[in-house]
This record gives structure tokens, sequence and C-alpha cells, in this order.
């Protein structure tokens, strides 16, 4: 039977459909998986992109969209060029320690020889050995890493990315702050470009670059998650630093190597995990690092202001609980400020008339909400220089005048 033309217009209709959707479903397919791409090589786009501390992104040519409109960059992966810049200033640590074991008295005792035998009357001495990472930071070879990397190591080895292997030299160690500088004999060495921690803000990236676990030159990426972690926040109450804490993976061997941001500048030194916690790690400062690392290279030791107190940010809660609980031996009339918990004896502070329970409100022309921040003031003065405090003391408002000392080689808090 022939067709009618409405049966050809219908039959090519069909197949016009038919054709349409196929080329619909390539088309889409192609875009998921271009969008894909996108997302793993890229991340998702966000008003974060306005930000001029992340990346820019423009069109190819590098040419502004018109009405502020942002398109995608073509092959750009800013984690990529951040490790390109700084990769090989990234070195691996080596250390060697020889452990003497002494021999316990029991082994000793004849008796004891007589029915066990004849063991090792000698200590016993044994190599451990461990690595971290590090970052050169002077062409002429002066390296960054965790004073806990070195410490009473017998021997530094440093490689190089591209292989090359030195004898290093520790310039000094700073077991407060956990920072050290070691020296090798070599010119013309890559170095990291080291930014500004003090301007960070919490959701920024951070890329993290070391020798995890034996694992040479790997890179995890994630962000800044907060800044200015007291040192008791962290578990290391002994140490002097407020630190970063980012969800970039850390892990053992990264010890020393480098914090970036989204422009491959050094932001932090990587230094501490939180055992058995996921996505918790944390750095020192760069800039709080680069302070301590110029007075080790200059004098080989760090000098760190003390006033010998314990003390704690005073919260409403806090508040309440010392008012209420019947027991306590102190009573609030402020709910901001920090309290003073303890004060050391014979200590600066001490000296200068503290107690405990003041509540310290000023220092200086610099109101004071939480512990961390007396910190950071006592660590920026002078040994014998004067501080000015404002404290509360059971509702009365005194000024007191304290000189840091230097820190005791064991202080008790």
């Amino acid at each position: 039977m022939k067709k009618s033309d409405g049966d050809h217009q219908r039959g090519h209709f069909s197949g016009m459909q038919v054709l349409l959707y196929l080329l619909l479903v390539v088309v889409g397919a192609g875009a998921a998986f271009m969008g894909d791409r996108w997302l793993r090589t890229n991340g998702p786009l966000s008003l974060n992109s306005l930000d001029p501390r992340t990346p820019s992104v423009t069109t190819p040519d590098d040419t502004p969209l018109p009405g502020g409109v942002l398109s995608l960059p073509v092959n750009s992966n800013f984690i990529v060029e951040a490790v390109e810049k700084v990769g090989p200033a990234v070195v691996r640590i080596d250390a060697a320690r020889t452990v003497t074991q002494d021999i316990p008295d029991a082994f000793r005792d004849p008796f004891f020889r007589r029915f066990f035998g004849q063991g090792p009357m000698e200590p016993q001495q044994r190599v451990e050995r461990g690595t971290g990472s590090g970052f050169i930071i002077s062409d002429d070879g002066q390296i960054l890493t965790n004073a806990h990397v070195i410490n009473g190591a017998d021997k530094v080895s440093v490689v190089l990315k591209d292989g090359r292997s030195f004898e290093g030299t520790v310039l000094g160690e700073d077991p407060i702050s956990d920072v050290a500088v070691v020296k090798i004999e070599a010119t013309n060495l890559p170095k990291a470009t080291l930014g500004n921690s003090q301007q960070l803000q919490p959701g920024e990236w951070a890329i993290a670059i070391g020798n995890p676990l034996g694992l040479d030159n790997s890179v995890t990426a994630g962000i800044v998650s907060a800044t200015g972690r007291s040192s008791r926040d962290v578990g290391v109450p002994d140490k002097r630093v407020g630190f970063i804490q980012t969800d970039a993976a850390i892990n053992p061997g990264n010890s020393g190597g480098p914090l970036l941001n989204a422009r491959g500048e050094v932001i932090g030194m990587n230094t501490a995990i939180i055992s058995g916690a996921q996505g918790l790690g944390f750095a020192i400062p760069i800039q709080t690092a680069q302070a301590i690392a110029q007075q080790l290279i200059t004098t080989g030791k760090v000098q760190h202001p003390f006033l010998g107190i314990e003390m704690v940010t005073i919260t409403p809660e806090l508040q309440q609980e010392l008012n209420t609980d019947p027991n306590s031996p102190m009573r609030l009339s402020v709910d901001s400020g920090v309290l003073i918990v303890r004060v050391s004896p014979n200590s600066p502070a001490e000296r200068a008339g503290l107690q405990e329970g003041d509540v310290i409100q000023r220092m200086g022309d610099q109101a004071i909400a939480q512990s961390d921040m007396v910190q950071q003031i006592v660590q920026g003065s002078q040994v014998g220089n004067s501080l000015e405090l404002q404290i509360n003391r059971d509702g009365k408002i005194l000024n007191v005048t304290v000189q840091p000392g230097e820190m005791p080689v064991n202080p008790s808090f």
C-alpha cells in the first residue's frame, strides 16, 4: 500500500526525533563527563572564587568577562601549581640516635647469674632511626623542621626531591615551640616562598607536602579548619604556640613539612596530630616559626619571656560553676577575661603581686578575652621589659606592672 504524504511526514518526523534523542543522550553524557571531570579536578565553583586570596577564575586568554560572569579555567589546577612551586624545596630528614640501655642491677647479682646464665654485663646500645620532613628557606641550605624530628640525633641526613643527599648540621632547636633549623653545605638551592599566617581565616585552602610513613613527596589538600588553637587545646601544654588547625591529612613523617595556601606560599609547618582523631592536624604558623628560626640561626637558642601563671578563659559557664560550687576557692564577679588559677613560686608574676583568682582584663591598651591572647603578648615581649596589666580582684580594678623573666628549662606549667 502506498503511504500518504502524512505517513511519510510522520515517519520522517519519528526518525528525526530518534536522531535528536540520540544526540541529546550523547551530548548529555558528554556534559556529565565534563562536569564530573571539572568537579574532580578543580572542585565546585563558589563565591570563594571572588576572594583575592584564592585562585582567580578567568577566560582562557585571561580577559575578564562582562558583568562579573565567571567562566571555567582551561587546564588549570592550583594545587598542582602550588606543589610545582614549592615541591623542590621540600626535603626528607633522616635522623639516627644511639640509645644506651643499662643492665638492671638484678642481672648483675651472682645468684641470678648462677641460675639464669651469663648475660651481658655492659650497657647495650641500639640505633633508633626516624624520618621527618622539612623545607629549605635559603638558597645556601638553611632548612626549617620540627625540633622533635632531630632531637637527640647523632646523625642527620637531608634528601632533596632530586635525589641528592647531604649531611645536615643542627644550628639550633627549641623544644618549647618545636622549631629547629638544619644546615646543609650547598648553594643555589630551591627555596620555599613564605606567606602570611597572621591573616588566615577558616575555610581557606590548605595543602600539605611531606614524607608520611616513608612515602616521599606526598601531597594532601583540605582547608584551614581553625586558627589560634592553644597548646592546651591541642594537648601539648608545654608548647607556646597558637596552632593552625587543618583537615589536610597529616601523618607521622609529615612533621616539619610545609602547609601551603592556594598561591603556593608556606603558611605553616606541620607538627602535630591527635591520636585517634580523623581530619585533625596542626601546624605552627609560619610567622612564629620564622621568628624562632631567626633567633636559632643568630644565637643558637631562643629566649621565651615567662610570667609563671596558669590561666583559663572565663566563660559564663565557668563563672556559674565556680560561683555555685560550695567547695570552690574562687568567686567571679565578671563573665569575661582570663582567670589566674595558679601562680608559680618565685616567678615574675609572684614578685609583681599577682594572685590566684585575679582576672586579667587588659594588657597595655589591648582588651583581653582569651588566654591565648595573654600568651601571645607575653611571647612577643622582651625579658626584663615591663608589661602593664589591668586586673579585677574581688570586684576591684587594679593596675599591676610585671617584668617577664626567661622561661625555666623545665617549667611546671
